[in-house]
Parts: structure tokens; C-alpha cells; sequence
């Protein structure tokens, strides 16, 4: 082989050479990107610890929001609620005052992309156990060595409660209940506290101990001023008297002693038409001194019954036309703002009556609570008593739902135009009967807190409450908004209750029907048809003026009358359904 031959041959296989290294040098290149393709670091990836995003938590605690994480290396975090900035770290606290719903917005951030998640969290009402006790406002006077039954109203909550009493600073149990005596004569501090782990709620109070001839003498009535036309008498007696055994009691005029008894009542017959001051007054001896209490009535004896008739006119309504007191007494229905149609504003007396004018002026019914709950409605004449059904009351019962109220009637004896003379009695079927209690009185007291039930005492030594029925009426209170005492007492005259479980598990609840003389009840007599009312409309009860009673429930002869008052006449519940409560539809005068 020549030179030349040589040199081309060496001059090719380097060619060849550098040809297969260019090669090799773009296969490494190549690989090496391919490889970098395959390590390249994803975007952040954000993993709550709740289910679709969604917290609860309690008003005033605290909440620990702590997502996991995936490729956040170097990452920047961001909570946002609203515009505000909550945190900058990979957890966040929440807390709030309010009670509502709110939206946190979490951002995680790295030089490879950005993950976002929304998050809803409801804040909720702590369940504070709040506790309510009948009379511990003004405290209670009880007799040495005797005993008081103590046991407060706990609002229900689902979590687990402790309770504590103490006297005079010393703790005495743990029960829910408490009866508490002493032998000592003085006045004791006692508190009441339940617990859980959202809070407590604590009530104090005071019981004074009295020996026999310490305990005050204490009397209260209804009213001051009475009105009755002449010819006919009313009784008058305080409808509260404490410690009055060996009292006598005196009733003056100008220094004249009307009338002496050892009962506190006296039957008020002057016949004189006009104004009278008389005295009420109740002595009692104690250890040689006497104890005394008086009270100045005024007695306005009218002028004779037909004095102040308003006849009726071609213009007249048949129907009610005025709505002149709503009294109920707490109920489920009360204050309620769906069906109940309350609207949150009737936090006056005035106020609840242009409510209860509404809803009647609608047809639609107004419920008057638990026991002794009323309205009082009148017309624009006099209804006259033509010895057979005068008037007519709606309600909404039917064949298995009977919530009886009492019927009262009153003429305009002192010619105000005003319900403030003397109310009569309708007589009912239970008249008479011994179970049927007359001067029967309730008294309900507020609860300290939203959702809990309302306690009552009664006149008989008898204790309850209105069962809160969060299930079906969650308004916060059924004590009516516009009484403003922390208690009232409502009187009347209570039927024996006739409700029962039919189903035997508390599922199928009856309320019995009454023969006849009431309203929103099933009579077979008085609703003057025979049509079962499944559906619960409204239909009406028939009322005889000629059935009105006096005090001594003998017949009044009423020629007419100018106002109607029901009266809920059960101190009842019935399970699941709640307390017995009378409902009104409407009153008109009937006419064959």
C-alpha cells in the first residue's frame, strides 16, 4: 500500500471514529434528557382530614386543622377566611365566638405548582347544661324540721353531666334532686351547679328556717277593684294565704264590721249602687301579740243588668270583634314562627293581641298553651240568652284529640266597654264532678336559657314542667315573650285529665273527648253534627248563655252577655305529642 493509499485509509477510520463518538455523544444527550423527564417533581398535593372537607366545632373552641401533604419540599402555605389571613403554616387553629358557617380557603405553593382546597366549617351552640328552679329567685320560708324537695331543670344535651349541691358553702351531694331541712332557725345559702365538658351553669338561693311562730303571714289578691251589678253578690278572698292557721278574718266598712270568720273569704252583697272602700283584715296571735294584715278593697256596685245592652243592628257582625287579652300559658305552640305564626316582634301585652286578632281574622288557630291559658274576646252588641245555644266557639278537635277549655262569660256591668266586672262560669258536663278542681292555680316560671323545658308548681303542692320538644318546635322559649315576671299565675277550673297511650309504648297517644260544655272538644252533643273531622279542620262547640254559674254554682240568669273568655282547662301532657293545649278558631254568634 502506497503513502497515499495509507493516509486515506487512516484519514477514513477517524472519520468512522468521530462519525460513532457524535453518535454516542447525541445518544448520551438524548438519555439524558429522557432521564430528566422521568425525575421531574410533581405540583403540591393537599389531603384533609375530614370527609369532603366539612368540620364542626363548638362556639369559643378552638379547632386543629392539620391536612397531609405530598411534594410540598420548600412549600409556602396560605389560610384565608374571608380576607383575612388565618396562618402561613401547614396547620391552622380556628375559633369563633359566632355561631354560623364558614369558609377557609387553604393554598399550598412550590416551584413546581400550586394545590388549593376549600374548606367548610359549622360552628355550632356549646351544650352547656343550663339549669333552671322553680321559686329560687325569691327564695323559699320553710318550717324547722321539715323537709324541702329541691330538683331543677337541667337543659338536655348529649353529653355526659355531674351535678353539685352545696350548703353554706359545703358540698351535700351529687344528685340531680336534693331535699334539704335543718332544725336550726336561720337563713342558709345553697347553690346548685351541673357540668360537662362544654361548661356549667350554677344557680344560688336562700332558704330561710322558721320555727311555727316566726313564719310570716302573708295574703295576696287578685284584684283591687270589683264591679257587679246591684241585686246580685260576688265572693271575695285572697287567692294566696301562708301561715294563717288560727287567723280570723274581718271585713270593714267606715268601722263597721261587715262580716267575721276563720275563713278568708266573705260573699259581698251591698246593695247600695256606687263606690265602697272596705278593709280586708287577718289577725293572728303569736306569743301574746297579734300579727296583722290589711288590704283595701274597692267595691263598685252597678247599676241594675240591662242598664248598659247594646242591642244589635242591621250593621252588626255576628262575629267576634275585638281580641282584648291573649294570656297564654307556655306551650309549644307559643312563640313558634311557622305554624305557630309568630313573627318575634310580640314582646308587648298589645303586641300578643294584635297577633291573636290576626290570626283569628285569618280563621287560623291560637293556641293558649298548658293549664289556665286564655283569651278574651268581645262583640259589637250583646249576645242575648234565648235559652238555647247563643254562641259558638271553634277549634280543631276530632274523635281521639280533646283539649278542653273553659268557658267564662261577662256582662259590661259598669258600662266601660271593658272586661274588668264579674266573670261567670258556663257549666259543662264535669261540673260537679269531684275530680273537677274550681280555684285551681298554676304558676310557671322562665327558664334561665334558650331550648330548656318550663317548670310549674301548683296550688296543690304538685310540680311539673313543659316539656321542650326540640324535635318539632325549636323556638329558644316557650314562655310567652311579653310577660316580663320571671313567673305568673294563671287560675281556672281544672277536668280530670282523661289522655293515655293506647299503644303502650308511648307512640299512639288519645286525647279522650268530654260530653259536652267545652271547646275544641269532640262532644257528640254540643258540635251539633255528627261529621268526624279526621282531617282536623275546625268546627265548632255550642254554648248555652242559661248554663253561667255563680261563685256557689247556682244559675246566674244572665239576660245577655258582652265578652267570652276560654280558659285551657288540662294540666296535662301526652308523650311525644306534648302538654294539652286548647286551640281557638274563632266565636260567633249562633242563631237557628
Amino acid at each position: 500500500m502506497d503513502m497515499d493509499s495509507h493516509n486515506r485509509h487512516i484519514l477514513h477510520m477517524m472519520t468512522l471514529r468521530s462519525v460513532f463518538s457524535f453518535f454516542i455523544l447525541i445518544v448520551l444527550i438524548s438519555s439524558c434528557n429522557k432521564e430528566e423527564v422521568i425525575e421531574t417533581t410533581p405540583p403540591p398535593v393537599i389531603i384533609l382530614d375530614s370527609l369532603q372537607g366539612i368540620y364542626m366545632v363548638k362556639q369559643s373552641k378552638p379547632l386543629l386543622i392539620a391536612p397531609e401533604y405530598k411534594h410540598v419540599q420548600d412549600a409556602t402555605y396560605s389560610w384565608v377566611c374571608g380576607s383575612e389571613q388565618l396562618s402561613n403554616k401547614p396547620t391552622c387553629e380556628f375559633m369563633s365566638d359566632s355561631l354560623g358557617t364558614f369558609f377557609i380557603t387553604i393554598t399550598v405553593t412550590t416551584k413546581y405548582g400550586t394545590a388549593s382546597e376549600e374548606i367548610k366549617i359549622e360552628v355550632v351552640e356549646k351544650e352547656i347544661p343550663e339549669v333552671s328552679l322553680a321559686g329560687a329567685d325569691k327564695g323559699f320560708i320553710i318550717l324547722k324540721s321539715t323537709g324541702l324537695r329541691l330538683t331543677p331543670s337541667v337543659r338536655e344535651t348529649s353529653l355526659p353531666v355531674t351535678y353539685l349541691w352545696k350548703v353554706e358553702g359545703k358540698e351535700v351531694s351529687d344528685s340531680l334532686s336534693y331535699t334539704f331541712s335543718s332544725d336550726e332557725e336561720k337563713e342558709y345559702q345553697l347553690s346548685f351547679k351541673a357540668e360537662n365538658e362544654d361548661g356549667s351553669s350554677q344557680i344560688e338561693f336562700s332558704i330561710k328556717v322558721c320555727s311555727k311562730e316566726n313564719m310570716p303571714l302573708m295574703w295576696k289578691f287578685e284584684k283591687d277593684i270589683f264591679n257587679y251589678s246591684t241585686g246580685r253578690s260576688i265572693k271575695i278572698s285572697p287567692i294566696e294565704i301562708y301561715n294563717a292557721e288560727g287567723a280570723t278574718f274581718c271585713w270593714l266598712k267606715d268601722s263597721d264590721t261587715l262580716h267575721k270568720d276563720t275563713l278568708p273569704e266573705w260573699i259581698c252583697s251591698i246593695k247600695e249602687e256606687g263606690k265602697h272602700i272596705v278593709t280586708a283584715v287577718a289577725n293572728v296571735e303569736n306569743e301574746g301579740s297579734v300579727v296583722t294584715l290589711t288590704q283595701e278593697l274597692t267595691i263598685n256596685v252597678c247599676p241594675p243588668e240591662g242598664t248598659y245592652f247594646r242591642a244589635s243592628g242591621a250593621a252588626s257582625d255576628s262575629s267576634w270583634n275585638k281580641v282584648y287579652e291573649y294570656t297564654p300559658a307556655p306551650g309549644q305552640f307559643i312563640n313558634e314562627m311557622k305554624t305557630g305564626g309568630f313573627d318575634g316582634t310580640q314582646t308587648t301585652p298589645e303586641a300578643a293581641i294584635q297577633y291573636a286578632e290576626n290570626r283569628l281574622s285569618q280563621g287560623t288557630y291560637v293556641s293558649l298553651g298548658g293549664f289556665g291559658g286564655y283569651i278574651i274576646v268581645g262583640f259589637d252588641h250583646s249576645i242575648e240568652n234565648r235559652s238555647d245555644y247563643d254562641f259558638a266557639i271553634e277549634g280543631n278537635s276530632f274523635d281521639g284529640s280533646s283539649e278542653p277549655g273553659i268557658v267564662w262569660v261577662m256582662q259590661d256591668e259598669n258600662g266601660d266597654g271593658l272586661p274588668n266586672d264579674t266573670w261567670y262560669e258556663l257549666r259543662g258536663s264535669e261540673t260537679g264532678n269531684p275530680q273537677t278542681i274550681q280555684d285551681y292555680a298554676v304558676t310557671y316560671y322562665r327558664p334561665s336559657a334558650p331550648a330548656m323545658p318550663v317548670q310549674w308548681t301548683d296550688n296543690l303542692g304538685g310540680s311539673g314542667e313543659i316539656d321542650y320538644l326540640k324535635q318539632f318546635h325549636k323556638q329558644d322559649y316557650y314562655y310567652p315573650l311579653w310577660i316580663e315576671e320571671d313567673s305568673y299565675t294563671l287560675r281556672g277550673t281544672r277536668l280530670e285529665a282523661r289522655n293515655y297511650d293506647k299503644s303502650g309504648n308511648g307512640s299512639y297517644w288519645v286525647n279522650p273527648s268530654y260530653e259536652w260544655g267545652y271547646v275544641d272538644n269532640f262532644s257528640p252533643i254540643d258540635r251539633l253534627t255528627e261529621d268526624d273531622n279526621y282531617g282536623a279542620a275546625k268546627n265548632a262547640n255550642h254554648f248555652k248563655i242559661s248554663n253561667a254559674m255563680d261563685y256557689a254554682g247556682n244559675p246566674i240568669n244572665l239576660k245577655y252577655i258582652d265578652f267570652i273568655k276560654v280558659q285551657c282547662a288540662l294540666n296535662t301532657k301526652s308523650g311525644w305529642l306534648g302538654e294539652a293545649s286548647t286551640e281557638v278558631f274563632g266565636f260567633y254568634e249562633y242563631k237557628k
